[in-house]
């Protein structure tokens, strides 16, 4: 009674403005605004408020929260209709769409220039077709950068530094099967756990971004040498679920795809900046910066083989030959 009373007492105004309120659309990703990757998404979802002049209502979501907090379940928490929008990293999403898996195969391209290659021209066209065939509608790919390893001991500057070495990592098949193949022991875990294990000497390394490295202060659990080696490069991902981008009209799809277009270009720099800025911070903490020299770097494509051959059979050959192709191609 007091309910129905309640509704008729309101005003027709306050009605008529409920009514008017637009819909929240749901934008997934898996970190805050206070890395790189987060910050995209956080641009995307203003810049299509912007465009669209208020009309789409764009939320962030971060932590992947959409996803039971998993980013290798993100593309699905967006092909299932979880989340409206999402920008996740190839990395996460190979784990359901099997051809952003040539990303990040070992020391493909090891160089900023080689990652920009595979977000553009042919091989930017695969990918977009696979992200397509596997239900959602992709608008762009920004290069996100490598992942390095911090280590305890000494740097990692030979295959043999890695053997028998405890890795904590982030959740991931793919991970998983490369600290394998290298002869290391890797552990998915939360970093809370991590964090006791490390300081009680279980684990000896950390997978992860230099950006990481600076928000989880591995200086102070003891790692103390970092490698820029190269081996894994990840493309940030801007996609829309299916059924979502068919409800808008095609001046919304236009604002939206604008919106990525224009976020994609930002995180191309700020992921660059993110990691010189994560970089001078981790030497200022006395942190050992190590770089892999060429030589290095072949050294450990070589013994990575076996893992890149399974997940280049994954991705697909043709997939593959273009992605060599791209990388080895001169700078335009």
């Amino acid at each position: 009674m007091l309910f129905a009373a309640a509704i008729l007492c309101a005003s027709p105004a306050a009605v008529a403005q409920e009514a008017a309120k637009p819909r929240e659309w749901k934008l997934s990703v898996a970190v805050g605004p206070a890395f790189a990757l987060g910050q995209a998404a956080d641009v995307w979802a203003k810049r299509i408020v912007e465009r669209s002049g208020g009309t789409l209502n764009v939320v962030l979501v971060p932590g992947a929260s959409l996803a039971k907090r998993d980013p290798e379940r993100e593309f699905g928490a967006l092909r299932d209709g979880a989340a409206d929008l999402a920008v996740g990293s190839t990395l996460h999403w190979s784990a359901e769409i099997d051809a952003l898996a040539v990303v990040g195969l070992p020391w493909l391209a090891a160089e900023p220039r080689q990652l920009t290659q595979l977000a553009t021209g042919d091989v930017r066209d695969r990918l977009f077709a696979a992200i397509d065939q596997a239900g959602a509608i992709p608008l762009a790919l920004a290069p996100l950068g490598h992942r390095s390893i911090a280590t305890r001991a000494s740097a990692v500057r030979a295959p043999d530094d890695v053997r028998g070495v405890d890795v904590r990592i982030a959740s991931s098949h793919y991970l998983i099967d490369f600290y394998a193949a290298l002869g290391a022991r890797p552990h998915a875990m939360p970093f809370a756990e991590a964090a006791v294990a490390f300081e009680a000497g279980r684990l000896g390394a950390q997978d992860g971004s230099p950006a990481a490295f600076v928000a989880t202060r591995v200086d102070a659990l003891g790692l103390k040498h970092v490698t820029l080696w190269g081996a894994i490069a990840e493309l940030a991902v801007f996609a829309v679920n299916r059924p979502v981008w068919d409800s808008w009209s095609a001046e919304q799809r236009a604002q939206v795809g604008a919106a990525a277009t224009d976020a994609a270009s930002e995180l191309a720099h700020r992921a660059q900046e993110e990691e010189q800025t994560a970089l001078a911070a981790l030497k200022s903490r006395g942190v050992e910066l190590l770089r892999l020299t060429p030589s290095g770097a072949a050294a450990f494509a070589a013994a990575a083989k076996p893992i890149y051959d399974k997940w280049a059979a994954i991705a697909g050959p043709e997939l593959v030959q273009a992605a060599e192709r791209a990388v080895a191609a001169p700078p335009k």
